[in-house]
């Protein structure tokens, strides 16, 4: 059965390029087994759902 949504099995590296934590403005780095991009700065991880980055602080998970 295909993938309807066509979900990538990664984030593009370009889009890791532009893409900035919106609470601290630095760099994020990409966890392939939880689907998240993780700002170290921020102690937050934000989920990719369906593909698409979810940068919203309220709705990132925060890392201990």
């Amino acid at each position: 059965m295909s993938d309807a949504f066509h979900t990538p099995p990664s984030v593009d590296p370009r889009l890791l390029e532009v893409l900035v934590c919106p609470v601290t403005r630095g760099r994020l780095t990409y966890d392939r087994e939880r689907q998240e991009l993780v700002s170290k700065g921020a102690k937050l991880a934000f989920p990719i759902r369906d593909g698409v980055p979810i940068m919203l602080p309220e709705e990132a998970r925060t890392l201990a």
